[in-house]
């Protein structure tokens, strides 16, 4: 393990690939990944299925297939990864404790971080539901993990909870294997999975799927013997007199997404509230100079295409930050450095809480990443990207963007929907009316507004 580390990547998943190969491009010589697992690809590994990689690569590939083609330019940059390498904690200064069974204890201090820790699962202990602990009861990362690598079957008559992409998957996974699937029951009137998914993997196999609807009881004693859903009301409490039974042996557990943080919480980043994960520049860099997220433990995301352009750039962002730094610091050698002057001018600098535009969520947008921009942005064709997601499904609607009294963006949607990811590009002559106002502001009008 190199001591002199300019970008150190913690995660090897998906988000960490991207990530060192954005900031070994951009210029950094010692890029170092460390891995909690025995193999790179995070989650890749287990997503068998297809459909990745449609706007990176213009083709689809399956999970192992998308991760490997990121693997193998590692190994063509020749960027090292430590693997079985667990990070315990990471300090505001920088400061990274991780452990390993051939390193024991190593204390790190790299230039940069970039944290592309992922997410887990929410359990089931998080959703209260009443009866027992049957076995019988997982979540659909461990029960896709079960079948797609380790090739047990977790039953055969299965009801899931959710319609969360990995949920919605799952139902046809176990449908190819050849269990039972019941029905596929969601707490909201609209799914937090892609339409597409919704599709494929329920409507073409007759699945039902119950909107406004949450399983109230799990029955059996030592396994699963059916669970009974309820109807819920427009404050999602259960309506008597709406019961279903279902005669089951499983309960696949599809309801949300957790952003893995506590590296965060260790070196001080704020999180939002919103997203459980970091608040972030237009550069992907927390609250703590030199320390960038990203990923789904910065926001949960819907495609991995997403992630990679995200962590791409959190990763070039690091080595620039790096670049930066050396050149105010005149005694800092360059040599590990192949990066241009004008890489340096882009880098993020810390900021006062006035030097930043501040991006508010209006009417129908949850959230936006990142949260705020910086005025350090001087290149002429420079653009920023906000994603966003909204807060319920909105049909024949508007998008707006504004800065003060000026209409920015004003875009037709004919469907936008809480499980899609929606995207907005603000372009140079954008920037130079909102670096007037310190604010954008994003709307969603429907017909009924006014």
């Amino acid at each position: 393990m190199k001591k002199d580390i300019d970008v150190l990547i913690i995660g090897g998943g998906p988000a960490g690939l991207a990530a060192a190969i954005g900031a070994r491009e951009a210029g950094a010589e010692n890029v170092i990944i460390l891995e909690r697992e025995n193999i790179l690809g995070g989650i890749l590994k287990q997503c068998i299925h297809n459909g990745f990689g449609l706007h990176i690569f213009k083709e689809e590939l399956t999970g192992p297939e998308y991760a490997q083609r990121y693997i193998d330019k590692i190994h063509a940059l020749k960027i090292p990864y430590k693997l079985n390498a667990m990070t315990l904690s990471v300090s505001s200064g920088k400061t990274v404790a991780a452990v390993s069974p051939d390193g024991g204890e190593l204390k790190l201090h790299p230039k940069s971080i970039v944290l592309t820790c992922g997410c887990r699962e929410r359990p089931r202990g998080a959703v209260n539901i009443a009866g027992s602990r049957p076995a019988g009861v997982y979540t659909a990362g461990t029960a896709q993990k079960y079948v797609n690598v380790m090739g047990y079957m977790p039953g055969r008559r299965v009801v899931i909870l959710g319609s969360g992409d990995i949920g919605l998957i799952m139902a046809r996974r176990m449908v190819f294997e050849g269990a039972k699937v019941l029905a596929v029951i969601e707490l909201m009137p609209f799914s937090s999975g892609l339409k597409r998914n919704v599709v494929q993997c329920l409507n073409d196999f007759d699945i039902p799927l119950y909107y406004s609807y949450t399983v109230t009881e799990i029955r059996g004693k030592e396994r699963v013997e059916g669970v009974t859903a309820m109807k819920v009301d427009g404050n999602l409490k259960p309506i008597p007199g709406t019961e279903i039974d279902f005669d089951c042996d499983t309960l696949l557990l599809s309801v949300g997404l957790l952003p893995e943080n506590e590296l965060s919480k260790s070196a001080g980043v704020a999180l939002s509230p919103v997203t459980g994960g970091p608040v972030v520049d237009e550069t992907m860099m927390t609250s703590v100079p030199g320390i960038f997220a990203a990923g789904n433990m910065l926001h949960v995301h819907d495609l991995v295409d997403f992630v990679s352009e995200e962590s791409e750039l959190a990763g070039r962002s690091a080595a620039r930050y790096v670049m930066l730094q050396m050149t105010n610091d005149k005694s800092t050698s360059k040599a590990s450095f192949r990066a241009e002057q004008s890489g340096a001018r882009q880098s993020q600098q810390i900021l006062k809480k006035d030097d930043k535009i501040q991006i508010e969520t209006g009417k129908g947008v949850r959230y936006t990443v990142p949260q705020f921009i910086t005025l350090q942005l001087t290149n002429n064709d420079e653009t920023v990207k906000l994603k966003f997601r909204v807060d319920n499904i909105y049909k024949d609607c508007r998008l707006i963007a504004s800065s003060g009294d000026t209409v920015l963006v004003k875009q037709k949607k004919r469907i936008m929907l809480p499980g899609e990811m929606e995207t907005l590009t603000l372009t140079k002559p954008m920037l130079d009316i909102v670096r007037q106002n310190k604010k954008v502001l994003l709307t969603v009008c429907t017909n009924r507004d006014s």
